[in-house]
């Protein structure tokens, strides 16, 4: 049949009435959209809120410029950080988009072959398909058949057959219906054969484009992080307000009760005097606002931004590409992940696992075959086949036949010494009815050479070779019947090899005894990576679900070697059994799903949205289009690197050498993060809420605050900023993946830090008190009236003990040197804040209130502050057996 192809003129009419083969592009966010987005962070939200009214402080005289400097940074910079690693790895995973998006087709046009972009082709265009060839569009074939794997959009490894559609055949509406064999569909790839193809349908209203246009749709289901962070939000804001009011209340208390002994004359003519109240008033309002705007801890959105900047470059080196800067603290904090089987779990890739000669023998590897019985293994794979090596070395491909036959090619591919010089003079191929494939060659050798189902070729065999290439009698059946019986619980398929001296003749099988060469197991293993991948994220409490389009007993053999089955109660169910429950019964019975097999992109979607219901976090691997909708409902998305562009384009985070053992790392990362906003909000809080405590109650007690208001902003401008960065640095360990998953609306403030909190808290309030109200303390500073040098002592204290609370907040470790070397800018930070504090002690005079101190001075000042961490040490030691929760 000649194949004219379009003309251009027809080109242009189809273009103009249908299109072409482009694709709409996903909506993708440019720089200044995610920058706006994140603007909308809850902590970010606050503090924008506390720089508003410190902007009207300043500008009424009440507040220093650098406070307000301080808090517009701290939000400028976190927010630039978040969003430039995110907007970064964009770009990188859109050029991956790029690059596997250039695709050129042989296309037919005015009676000759071009090779055309995928974009360019129209409607009618009559394509040339051959193996290892991505089908462009939808359509279906006018000459020629082939075999396609269309596992990218069904989910299905086993290959299709496509032939020629018949002048009567009726289509009825069988749009999406991946079985029929009269259709071809975009994203699936040719494995064997050579065909022309008439496109019917083009770009979005292909197949792929119908799925793809679904995932436009957005999705407002808030990341658990978010959730946590909304609550602390709100928390750390009604602690602040009835802070601030109960201190403005005390600071009124203690100037017009306190200050006028408890005296009604006084405390009436202090009242008369309406200029001295509207200053104390103002004077208590703007102590309130400082402690509002200091119980927001403005580095927390910071440090989040830093830690994961960094990770998500460490994540990119281990082959994990993180799009969504929200995706890795949610990898963290997984509960159930139902994860995709072919090339994830497994290699993706069928490979020939072993080879059983007629006495029973096994062989793992083809060099391990002895003698000439290697000599005839090599001959029948390399010459009964369709299949041919390309390539030598690294470049070596196995290109041609399905992929069975590249599977057992690929066996002895590379050992071109064992060639056999024979000529093929005869060949049936291989066809699914049949089930075998023979091949007559003459030269060295003049055999038959048959390949094929067991059931098909070991009744025909009277022999087999030894290891030296000799027949002998062949009784062992039942052994051969048990090792094929015992490879197929593995999920092994097996084909068998065999001989015979007799010529092919009519394309028939030829006639006679046969010997038998031996038998091949074929299967796509389990990466080792995986099975402990999987036993790490199990043991960080994450349910993993596989999910796979094989059948049922091949899926449990799988599950079984990777590790899934373990526990007694685990369930393996099929789609159909699946469609059978309703969402009820699958809430019910979901904690004990370990396999769904023959599933259907429905069921992965359906599983999704009912373990979302349950308040579940839910993650979700895939490759194939037909994935995607789960990948984009999915609260984090894992797509695969080798995947189709649909399911990346769905995804948070793009696993780029597709393998579960990347998937166990982003999870560690995403712990990483989380316990590491943790840590900073541990150390955070604890200066916080003592620095309320002295606030509060020094008025009461009827004296000053021993902080100033400018004190107070330092203390909160460089404790929040820079510690950000050394709690920004913190290393993963994988002493984070045995502890449990998070709830999804749990707090982020867990018992294990109120306990630190509260006593860090409260033992630098008690050590404040001590230190300016004890007579004993005044013996170690200078004498003045204003108490000068004891207050600079106390500014210096209260920075030092809160540098020394850093190594307990860093680490539930008993050793505070745990891992430090991992995270050296911890160090470095937090030498510069004793710096600048010192430097600050001799600089700052009048405006942070501060005066030289002398070494004794110091000393006593350093000796007071370190007394938090054998106090902190003890706590862990009381904690540990009370087994509080981090």
């Amino acid at each position: 049949m000649k194949i004219y192809g379009l003309s251009d003129e027809a080109v242009r009419v189809s273009r103009e009435k249908y299109g072409d083969n482009r694709m709409t592009e996903q909506k993708t966010e440019g720089f200044w959209d995610k920058f706006k987005d994140n603007l909308g962070d809850p902590m970010i939200k606050i503090l924008c809120v506390a720089l508003v009214i410190n902007v009207v402080f300043t500008f009424l005289g009440q507040t220093e410029w650098y406070e307000s400097v301080g808090i517009a940074l701290a939000v400028l910079i976190a927010t630039l950080v978040s969003t430039f690693s995110e907007y970064k790895n964009e770009n990188a995973f859109q050029k991956l988009q790029a690059e596997a998006a250039q695709i050129k087709c042989k296309v037919y046009r005015n009676g000759t072959i071009l090779e055309l972009p995928i974009d360019d082709i129209v409607k009618d265009d009559c394509v040339l398909l051959q193996s290892g060839d991505k089908i462009p569009a939808d359509g279906i074939l006018v000459e020629g058949s082939i075999q396609v794997d269309q596992s990218a959009l069904n989910g299905e490894s086993k290959e299709a057959t496509k032939v020629v559609m018949p002048t009567d055949y009726r289509e009825e509406n069988t749009a999406m219906d991946f079985l029929n064999q009269y259709k071809l569909f975009r994203g699936s790839v040719v494995c064997n054969g050579n065909a022309i193809m008439q496109v019917t349908m083009i770009g979005d209203k292909s197949v792929y484009g119908q799925i793809a246009g679904e995932l436009q749709i957005e999705d407002d289901r808030d990341t658990p992080l978010k959730v946590k962070l909304g609550n602390l939000a709100g928390n750390i804001s009604k602690f602040g307000y009835l802070g601030g009011i109960a201190i403005a209340v005390a600071l009124l208390f203690q100037r017009i009760i306190i200050h006028n002994g408890f005296d009604m004359a006084q405390i009436s003519a202090y009242c008369s005097n309406w200029m001295v109240i509207v200053n104390d008033v103002v004077q208590a309002i703007m102590l309130a606002v400082i402690i509002i705007v200091m119980a927001v801890p403005e580095g927390l959105p910071l440090m989040i931004a830093i830690v994961s900047a960094l990770n998500m470059g460490k994540m990119l080196k281990d082959n994990v590409l993180v799009r969504k800067i929200a995706g890795i603290e949610t990898a963290g904090s997984l509960n159930i992940l139902f994860s995709d089987k072919t090339g994830t779990i497994t290699k993706g890739q069928l490979e020939t696992v072993v080879f059983v000669d007629g006495s029973g023998a096994d062989y793992k590897r083809y060099d391990a075959v002895p003698g000439k019985l290697h000599n005839l293994l090599s001959l029948n794979i390399n010459y009964n086949t369709s299949a041919i090596v390309s390539g030598e070395g690294k470049d070596m491909r196995i290109i041609g036949g399905n992929a069975t036959e590249r599977a057992v090619m690929r066996f002895v591919a590379g050992n071109t010494g064992d060639a056999v010089p024979v000529e093929v003079t005869d060949s049936i191929p291989f066809n699914s009815q049949n089930k075998y494939s023979a091949t007559h060659v003459r030269g060295d050798y003049d055999l038959s050479l048959i390949k094929g189902a067991p059931e098909k070729i070991l009744a025909r065999c009277t022999a087999y070779y030894n290891t030296e290439g000799e027949k002998k009698a062949l009784h062992a059946f039942d052994t051969l019947d048990h090792t094929i019986n015992e490879l197929a619980g593995r999920a092994i398929r097996v084909l068998a090899l065999a001989t015979c001296e007799n010529d092919i003749k009519d394309g028939a099988l030829p006639e006679g005894d046969w010997t038998l060469i031996g038998i091949v197991g074929i299967r796509d293993e389990v990466r080792p990576e995986s099975v402990t991948a999987i036993a790490e994220v199990q043991n960080a409490g994450v349910q993993v679900v596989m999910i796979t389009g094989d059948r049922k007993d091949t899926a449990l053999a799988i599950a079984k070697e990777a590790g899934l089955l373990n526990a007694t109660d685990a369930l393996v169910l099929t789609s159909d059994e699946l469609a059978k429950l309703s969402d009820d019964e699958i809430k019910d019975k979901l904690t004990n799903i370990r396999v769904v097999a023959r599933a259907l992109p429905s069921d992965k979607s359906r599983l999704v949205r009912i373990a979302q219901d349950l308040n579940l976090v839910v993650g979700m691997t895939g490759d194939g289009v037909n994935d995607s909708p789960a990948l984009k409902r999915a609260d984090v998305g894992f797509a695969m690197g080798g995947g189709s562009e649909a399911a990346k384009e769905a995804s948070e985070i793009v696993i780029l050498d597709d393998n579960f053992s990347s998937i166990d790392k982003a999870i560690l990362y995403g712990r990483t993060i989380f316990n590491s906003i943790r840590k900073f909000i541990i150390f955070q809080l604890t200066i916080n809420v003592a620095a309320v405590l002295i606030s509060f109650i020094a008025p009461l007690m009827g004296m000053e605050n021993p902080l100033s208001i400018a004190q107070i902003l330092w203390i909160n401008l460089v404790m929040d900023t820079l510690a950000a960065l050394a709690f920004g640095g913190e290393p993963a360990l994988k002493r984070f993946m045995q502890e449990k998953p998070k709830k999804r609306d749990e707090s982020v403030v867990s018992g294990y830090m109120w306990n630190a909190i509260i006593t860090g808290s409260l033992l630098i309030f008690g050590l404040s008190l001590f230190f300016i109200l004890v007579p004993l303390t005044k013996t170690f500073f200078r004498p003045d009236a204003a108490n000068k040098y004891l207050l600079t002592g106390y500014f210096g204290f209260f920075i030092f003990i809160s540098v020394f609370n850093a190594f307990n907040a860093r680490t539930e470790q008993l050793n505070l040197f745990d891992h430090l070397k991992d995270n050296k800018g911890f160090l470095q930070v937090m030498l510069v804040i004793v710096v600048v504090q010192v430097i600050m002690t001799y600089c700052g005079d009048v405006i942070l209130r501060c005066f030289g101190l002398t070494v004794r001075e110091w000393i006593f000042v350093l000796i007071l502050s370190i007394i938090i961490i054998p106090v902190d040490l003890i706590r862990k030691l009381i904690v540990t057996r009370v087994s509080f929760k981090y």
